[in-house]
């Protein structure tokens, strides 16, 4: 089982950075890859990035330079640094991670922590 918890959330203004930070735990984690769904209000949850520990990483076309994530497979942690946010970015960001402890790829998701821009 992971457990992950995410922080780093807020209310911006338009233009402005956040970082959002996740920390996994649990025993025996073998994590392959870690990054952030999100979800708007009355929207599907969307992949926004990831990246796996061969350092691969994939982005939503829609966040595509603005936002960088950055996994840390040491420590078991993955940030996620939002530039030049839009109103469009308000969601809770979910924090995830496939662990491969049971032989296969499971993932599992945080609670969330919620992104507001303001216009």
């Amino acid at each position: 089982q992971v457990q992950l918890v995410e922080s780093g959330g807020g209310l911006v203004q338009a233009g402005d950075s956040l970082r959002l930070s996740c920390q996994a735990s649990g025993s025996d984690l073998k994590i392959i890859a870690m990054g952030w769904y999100r979800q708007a209000p009355g929207k599907k949850r969307e992949l926004v990035a990831s990246e796996d520990s061969r350092g691969g990483s994939n982005y939503a076309d829609s966040v595509r330079g603005r936002f960088t994530v950055s996994m840390d497979q040491d420590k078991n942690t993955v940030d996620l640094q939002m530039n030049s946010l839009k109103p469009e970015d308000t969601a809770v960001y979910y924090c995830a991670a496939e662990d491969l402890y049971t032989g296969s790829p499971v993932e599992y998701l945080g609670k969330g922590t919620l992104v507001n821009v303001s216009s």
